[in-house]
């Protein structure tokens, strides 16, 4: 568990990574006094406005250490996200941050998935499709309902769950800024 001042801190970084690349300046400079950014994690970004998804990108494998993976998942998220335009400058102030803090995804068996509890990855041949843990409460799904929409997001058809496709799970810490906070990246 990350405790409140480790979560601000990477709330911070994220924050300014995505005004550092909307404003096209360089990256913030990850703080070395937090050990947990020198660890390989998996992480990814959610932007909101609104309450609206703007943007979500990041790495769900731990292939980079955790201060690349949330520079780049910030950055990405507010540039690339291919579902929508990059992020205006005007918009910062609209934006609500979230980071999510990834276990590394092992094989599971479809009735051992907790919704609420796993994040998911549907996989078969060179498709492959993510749902963070927070989208199946979110949208109050049930655990087949979850695996159906993880199928569906890889290009698959809705049972290829039942029909072969590898089922992978992670955890996640999940946290963001207050709402309203204007980007103070105070934790909730």
């Amino acid at each position: 568990m990350l405790d409140e001042p480790t979560k601000t801190a990477l709330l911070k970084l994220a924050r300014d990574a995505v005004e550092a690349a909307v404003r096209g300046k360089r990256p913030p400079s990850p703080d070395p006094s937090l050990t947990i950014l020198m660890e390989k994690r998996g992480a990814f970004v959610t932007l909101k406005k609104h309450g609206d998804l703007r943007g979500c990108i990041g790495y769900p494998e731990p292939v980079k250490l955790l201060s690349e993976a949330l520079l780049d998942s910030a950055a990405s998220a507010a540039l690339n996200d291919p579902r929508f335009p990059p992020v205006r400058p005007e918009e910062l102030p609209d934006l609500h941050l979230e980071v999510s803090v990834l276990t590394k995804p092992e094989p599971l068996a479809a009735e051992d998935v907790e919704v609420g509890k796993h994040g998911l990855i549907v996989q078969r041949g060179f498709s492959r499709g993510l749902l963070l843990p927070q989208v199946a409460t979110e949208w109050g799904w049930d655990r087949e309902t979850f695996l159906e929409h993880t199928c569906r997001k890889a290009g698959l058809p809705k049972d290829a769950w039942r029909k072969g496709a590898e089922i992978l799970a992670f955890s996640a810490e999940v946290f963001g800024e207050e709402e309203g906070a204007g980007g103070s990246g105070e934790s909730r």
